[in-house]
């Protein structure tokens, strides 16, 4: 799978989902040739920090395989130092070009930070410090002026990428460089659809953003 830049590495995933969508899957890398292959080590050509839910898995909707992607999964795709570390090893020392923030619909972190702002409803035990990580991307739609489920969900898309690189010198000073893009990719349950919400790194004339739709 190429690697060879940044835009490479996304057109690799943003054709294997068009694959995915359609019914025309080709299931990559997953013989035992590729499992010897890479016995030695790994070389993924992107980082999918994606939401943990169980609908999202990343192989499946790119169409990838074994090595090609270096997958982080959180509740609402929360950063804390342990993620921020595996995005930083992924580029810095697996040689990633491209790292993805994968958001989707119907996210159930997003919904409890929603309660939590409306009606104060608060979590028990862990899940409350990941509500509390996302309520800052309800309260910054809200100010935004932003009503509809997925413009909700693409600002807290937005809002990672922005803290991602905000936290990350590594990732910073990779993305001024060149060496590396993040992007943010909102995912359509029912359509199984990924379209680009933000993009660092990359020019937005090669993104044709305006083309992409979740419908």
């Amino acid at each position: 799978m190429s690697r060879s830049s940044p835009v490479a590495a996304l057109d690799a995933l943003l054709a294997g989902n068009k694959r995915f969508v359609s019914g025309t899957t080709e299931h990559p890398n997953q013989d035992a040739a590729r499992r010897s292959l890479l016995a030695p080590g790994q070389a993924p050509f992107a980082v999918i920090l994606g939401c943990s839910d169980s609908r999202l898995a990343a192989e499946i909707i790119f169409d990838q395989g074994l090595g090609d992607l270096f997958v982080v999964r959180t509740a609402g795709h929360c950063l804390g130092t342990e993620v921020l570390g595996s995005v930083e090893y992924a580029t810095s020392v697996l040689g990633a070009r491209l790292v993805v923030v994968l958001g989707h619909d119907s996210c159930g972190a997003i919904a409890a930070a929603q309660e939590a702002v409306e009606y104060g409803h608060s979590a028990g035990g862990f899940v409350r410090d990941v509500v509390e990580r996302v309520t800052s991307s309800i309260l910054a739609a809200r100010a935004a002026g932003l009503t509809a489920d997925s413009d909700i969900r693409d600002e807290h898309i937005r809002l990672t990428v922005d803290l991602l690189l905000d936290r990350s010198r590594l990732l910073s000073d990779q993305v001024a460089s060149g060496r590396i893009a993040v992007v943010g990719l909102g995912y359509a349950l029912v359509r199984g659809s990924a379209r680009v919400v933000t993009a660092r790194g990359i020019a937005p004339e090669v993104l044709n953003m305006d083309e992409q739709t979740d419908e």
